[in-house]
């Protein structure tokens, strides 16, 4: 036998059973693919289900198994300026076009509610006898004693009535002319009749207090600056009340301001891009700084027409019950306003990126993102609106802050 034929059939059977132990060591097995769920707003929810995104609600759609490989690039596509196209395999998400409810958080202070603001005058010209009340915001009750005043003029009034009775007792008219004068100067009823049963003057009339609530002194500046700050200055506060025992008093003098802290404001600040969501009726919840956990609901009533001093926020008005000074004038609040729904086209917050005044996100093309520039609405719930600039085909990098090169400046295609 031939050398080459006696090796050929020496090693066949070698072979042979080389090849029957690839086939054992290699078997065919089933691939099993795992299907995961997403949320179109929020790539980062993965769900291995079906359900509804913890974030926004959405219901999960299905997420594409494995991702797609960078192929058929050139050297022109790596050798472009990092500031204007980027190569990347980040998730990407569309504009969704639905209507979100808009919840406008903010922040304000409580204030005396003005519209319960009373004042205590008097109607003749005398001096203060006796003073009740001794301090600032000293808590009196409508029909309440709080000074006795001497007056010339009313004393005069007096004996002109006990002159008629005793004189010209069938006079009608002058004696009911009189009395009214009396009562108009400031005497009460009790005290009229006290007169013309005694047949003697009384030389001081009492004034009462016509409302409940707190004193605070009468003066223009005490007012302006209540009404532009809502509080008055601190060291205003402790200091005694102006007015004292023997002062004397103008006629139609006001001598004293009395607030009611039963009834309140919460004044909000709301920044101008929110002011045209906000209108009177919305509802609002307030969460005081002095109790976080007894939060109430209240509705805005009325809306400033106008920017505070050195401000650049609308003001809204919420009027509330605060029985017992429950909140404490002049605490800060926060709020939330629930300004309704809003239909419009909605993106992820992260994927749009803020250069100053202007807005971009990168668009998917092909294998890479495109800075382009956008207009952009109002921010809420963790949603941007979206007002052109993008179609419903785009789509967009689910993140952009993971694109930006911070050693260059984005330039966007228009």
């Amino acid at each position: 036998m031939k050398p080459f034929l006696l090796i050929a059939w020496c090693l066949a059977p070698i072979a042979f059973f080389a090849c029957k132990e690839q086939k054992k060591v290699n078997p065919v097995q089933e691939t099993v693919v795992q299907e995961l769920y997403t949320c179109p707003m929020h790539p980062q929810i993965i769900k291995d289900k079906p359900g509804a995104c913890p974030i926004c609600g959405m219901d999960l759609v299905k997420k594409t198994a494995g991702s797609k490989k960078v192929t058929d690039l050139s050297l022109n596509d790596l050798l472009r300026p990092a500031n204007q196209y980027v190569i990347s395999s980040i998730p990407t998400v569309h504009i969704q076009s639905r209507n979100e409810p808009i919840e406008i958080s903010t922040y304000g202070f409580v204030t005396y509610d003005t519209r319960q603001i009373g004042t205590v005058s008097t109607n003749v010209t005398g001096r203060i006898e006796k003073l009740y009340v001794k301090y600032r915001f000293q808590e009196v009750s409508k029909g309440q004693k709080i000074m006795d005043l001497y007056s010339p003029d009313l004393l005069t009034a007096q004996q002109n009535l006990l002159f008629l009775l005793k004189n010209d007792a069938d006079n009608n008219i002058m004696i009911t002319a009189a009395k009214q004068k009396l009562l108009l100067l400031g005497m009460s009823n009790q005290q009229l009749q006290q007169v013309i049963n005694t047949g003697k003057p009384v030389f001081t009339v009492s004034i009462y207090s016509p409302y409940d609530g707190h004193i605070h002194e009468s003066s223009a500046g005490d007012m302006e600056q209540l009404t532009q700050t809502g509080m008055k200055d601190v060291s205003l506060i402790t200091e005694e009340l102006p007015l004292k025992e023997g002062m004397y008093v103008n006629k139609g003098q006001n001598l004293f301001i009395i607030y009611n802290p039963s009834k309140a404001w919460a004044v909000l600040n709301i920044f101008s891009g929110q002011t045209n969501m906000v209108k009177v009726g919305d509802k609002v919840r307030i969460s005081p700084e002095t109790a976080p956990d007894k939060d109430f609901r209240a509705a805005i009533n009325f809306i400033e027409p106008f920017y505070r001093n050195n401000s650049k926020t609308a003001t809204a008005r919420v009027y509330f019950d605060n029985p017992h000074m429950g909140i404490p004038i002049g605490s800060q609040v926060k709020a939330v306003i629930f300004a309704g729904a809003r239909s419009a086209k909605w993106l992820p917050e992260e994927a749009v990126l803020s250069l100053g005044l202007d807005k971009v996100v990168f668009v998917k093309k092909d294998d890479a993102f495109v800075a382009r520039k956008i207009e952009a609405g109002i921010v809420n719930n963790h949603l941007i609106q979206i007002v052109s600039g993008l179609s419903d085909d785009d789509e967009v990098a689910a993140n952009a802050q993971y694109l930006v090169d911070s050693e260059s400046f984005i330039k966007v295609k228009q």
